[in-house]
């Protein structure tokens, strides 16, 4: 069985480094160089291992026919670029003219093999037969952005077995391939530069528009390698301008994440500094009421806020604030004569979005290149650089970087029927989910830089579960061992499934619906 390595969340703090994603685009560019050449041993393993291919035909490396033909593609395109790169240097021999020309060609050739891959449209969905629309689940969005190399087919792949293993219908935003080579390229160019490509700026609407409507009280954001660069980048442009109420409907999984920062701030000053000098005192659960008189004008209203907060150890049941039974999804609030809500939460779920969980395997070379390099260290300290969320790091022979072949067949592998074959959901029993974790040995307290581990495990909103009840030895937890499932956040969403805190457990505020627990 392969060793599976938590670590809990990363303070957000002030500090700035000599090394991180605000630093000067050329140093970053050249760090990147740098690691990519570093990390390189680990390059096979972008295709490794070949097989098994659990999930059938969903998977990437199938041997499928339309699998094959998207290698097939991939492998010309390789080659016409490396030569493109081996070439590109010969054009200061040549006319000016002659190399516009030559350029020209060659770009116009790639844009047409690609063509071949992409298909004609940005947006996607899962096919209704692995996932048909459930009343119950109405209130969710859930949308996928892919990675690099992913043409049409494999897109379609993608969203059905994501489809099939939570029982919810998927919407994907394409992120269009232009080959492996130039997509690297790309790549670069948006972790150093910060510039959104056009998948970007419409993955940011698409999202944006789904967090305003009022029919959602939770939008779910999967990510996969590339996929990582660009929602992050779509969380930066959220977090500018959203309001923190919507914020809280937004819950983000990735897979194999090639982002260099994954921002996720804390709500309030105090919870941060509770994180930095006590972790356990983040477990306290805290009641905030506020009431609002608007003026008679709904464009410059003026506000009168009334916060009440009272801490109180949180048990083995979480302590939810009035009015969290309400599960009806209001429409936008029109103009009235006084607004007021209530809430509770634990400091741990102080964050502006609800939840982030990355899941990497300790082989997968854009892992090692992304979350990997970005999120862990030997030393916990206030100089790391700011990669938030809780991040679940697998060992193991099964270890590469394709989304369904070995992530999801590795994590959430599939379940068939007995008589007919068929994939019928995910697994309720598997290795990595039942390998177990050391409590207390990832993000010791006392280094400050992360949530500790008591932290990430006791800050979930437990509800009717059975609560943690590991005892503290002068400020250090007692070891204890605890399960991948009963961490992972996104593993209580199989199968149709949801957390605790799911209807009747959602409550409006101020007329948007939202997580009970933030």
């Amino acid at each position: 069985m392969g060793a599976t390595h938590f670590l809990g969340s990363q303070v957000g703090g002030s500090s700035v480094i000599n090394y991180s994603y605000t630093d000067f685009p050329y140093k970053l560019l050249a760090y990147d160089i740098y690691w990519f050449f570093q990390y390189g041993w680990a390059m096979p393993w972008i295709v490794w291992p070949i097989t098994p291919s659990d999930s059938g035909e969903l998977d990437e490396l199938a041997f499928t026919r339309q699998n094959l033909f998207c290698i097939f593609m991939h492998v010309i395109l390789c080659i016409l670029q490396i030569a493109f790169i081996i070439a590109l240097p010969l054009a200061v021999l040549f006319p000016l003219w002659i190399d516009v020309l030559a350029l020209g060609a060659f770009f116009a050739l790639n844009y047409l093999l690609c063509l071949l891959l992409n298909g004609p449209t940005l947006t996607y969905a899962s096919d209704e037969r692995y996932a048909p629309a459930l009343p119950e689940h109405a209130h969710e969005q859930w949308i996928f952005l892919n990675g690099v190399a992913v043409g049409d087919h494999w897109m379609k792949n993608n969203l059905n077995r994501l489809a099939i293993t939570f029982k919810r219908p998927i919407l994907g935003i394409h992120n269009q391939t232009s080959g492996i080579l130039f997509d690297v390229v790309e790549c670069l160019i948006q972790r150093n530069l910060g510039y959104a490509t056009y998948d970007v700026r419409m993955c940011y609407r698409i999202v944006k528009e789904k967090l305003y409507n009022p029919q959602y009280s939770k939008v779910v954001f999967i990510l996969h390698s590339q996929g990582g660069i660009e929602g992050g980048l779509v969380l930066d442009w959220l977090l500018q301008e959203l309001p923190q109420d919507l914020l809280s409907k937004l819950e983000v999984y990735t897979f194999g994440n090639a982002a260099n920062h994954f921002n996720n701030p804390h709500r309030h000053v105090a919870s941060q500094a509770l994180a930095q000098r006590n972790p356990a005192a983040m477990t306290l659960t805290t009641t905030t009421t506020a009431h609002v008189e608007p003026t008679g004008s709904p464009i410059s209203p003026v506000a009168v806020a009334s916060l009440k907060r009272n801490a109180s150890s949180s048990g083995a049941n979480g302590t939810h604030g009035a009015g969290n039974g309400s599960a009806r999804a209001p429409s936008l609030p029109k103009e009235t004569s006084s607004m007021s809500s209530s809430r509770s939460s634990t400091a741990a779920l102080d964050r502006a979005i609800g939840h982030v969980e990355h899941y990497a395997h300790s082989t997968d070379f854009v892992a090692i290149w992304g979350v990997l390099h970005f999120c862990t260290s030997k030393t916990a300290n206030h100089s790391m650089p700011r990669f938030i969320g809780r991040l679940f790091v697998r060992a193991s022979d099964r270890g590469g970087h394709q989304l369904c072949q070995h992530y999801l067949d590795g994590m959430f592998p599939l379940e068939k029927h007995a008589e007919t074959n068929e994939f019928i959901g995910a697994a309720d029993q598997n290795e990595f989910m039942d390998s177990e974790i050391q409590v207390g040995r990832e993000g010791d307290a006392g280094l400050n830089a992360r949530e500790a581990f008591a932290v990430s495990y006791m800050g979930r909103d437990f509800s009717n579960e059975v609560g943690f009840h590991g005892e503290h030895i002068k400020g250090r937890l007692r070891k204890r061992t605890v399960r991948v499932k009963d961490l992972s956040r996104l593993w209580q969403y199989r199968n149709g499934g949801s957390p605790s805190e799911a209807p009747p457990l959602l409550y409006s505020e101020n007329g948007i619906i939202r997580n009970a627990t933030l």
